[in-house]
């Protein structure tokens, strides 16, 4: 049983799409998908510099782009496909839910609409690394903050305002530290309520179809291949946490023995050596074969796997 994953925002990287764009018809599907996300992915993907990429409204289009085109140089089966957060886009037109350019136009909306959430009530997130995960989940509630990402064994991800994680800071049990998160604001908490509503508006009129192989959700780590199910968990999942440990679980429940990385790979590859040990952990690479890799889950997988 093989997994593809596609991994979610703060896995981008400066120059990422540079070594996709030797594919044929890269440039072209990239310039239609540059209109429909209202961004400029050529030259975030090649000459933008990490701080451009790191706007909300660049990243989720840039990294869905990565991930559909790296797709093309998977050759190889596999049986089941899974996105953490905005990566989910990239696995459901993998698995024939929607087409690449509603999905695309989808995400530019998704992320700019997510982005003026964030201006408008400026907010943060921290991984919060160890500590008893029922213990830091008391924690994160009495700082008045919420879970956004439960990424494994040992890392939650916690969301909310300045005030919150600092009082979370104070808070947090034994054997936990915070990471914070180099991410524009509270991603996939109440505070991004407006993005939820625009992203529905966005998927309103695209045609959805069933599933071509079971896509396990980051909502709650169960497979689906109802595309009507999927699509609402894409919406529901901006203002609810990403279950990437059910995700994970689930991929344990049925054996998964080969976990296969989209580009920009690394970050779920860090988290699936903690929590999938057993099975080969494998990123997608240009013009080559996939590598495994032996990633350790450290500081940096932390601090790309708070995601958006």
């Amino acid at each position: 049983m093989r997994a593809l994953v596609a991994p979610g925002q703060g896995a981008q990287k400066p120059g990422m799409l540079g070594p996709w764009l030797d594919l044929e018809g890269a440039r072209e599907r990239l310039e239609r998908w540059s209109e429909l996300a209202r961004v400029d992915l050529i030259a975030a993907g090649t000459t933008a510099s990490a701080d451009q990429i790191r706007d909300t409204a660049v990243a989720q289009p840039l990294l869905t782009a990565a991930a559909l085109l790296s797709f093309e140089a998977v050759d190889q089966p596999f049986d089941l496909v899974a996105g953490h957060s905005v990566g989910e886009f990239g696995a459901a037109v993998i698995a024939g839910v929607l087409t690449a350019d509603d999905a695309i136009s989808a995400v530019g909306a998704r992320g700019r609409a997510m982005a003026e959430c964030a201006a408008a009530q400026p907010s943060a997130m921290a991984a919060v690394v160890g500590g008893a995960p029922d213990a830091v989940l008391q924690a994160v509630q009495r700082a008045g903050a919420w879970p956004a990402n439960f990424n494994g064994p040992g890392q939650i991800v916690a969301g909310g305002s300045e005030a919150a994680l600092a009082r979370l800071a104070e808070l947090a049990p034994e054997r936990a530290r915070l990471v914070r998160l180099d991410v524009a604001g509270a991603f996939h908490t109440p505070l991004m309520g407006q993005a939820e509503h625009a992203l529905r508006a966005a998927l309103a009129g695209a045609p959805v179809e069933t599933a071509r192989l079971p896509l396990v959700t980051n909502r709650a780590g169960v497979a689906m291949t109802n595309g009507h199910q999927i699509v609402e968990s894409l919406i529901q999942q901006v203002t609810r946490p990403v279950r990437w440990d059910l995700v994970l679980e689930a991929f344990a429940a049925r054996q998964v023995t080969a976990h296969l990385e989209l580009a920009p790979a690394g970050v779920l590859t860090g988290l699936a050596k903690r929590g999938l040990k057993e099975a080969a952990r494998e990123k997608v690479s240009p013009g080559a074969p996939p590598n495994q890799t032996e990633e350790n889950p450290d500081e940096r997988t932390a601090r790309g796997s708070g995601q958006e």
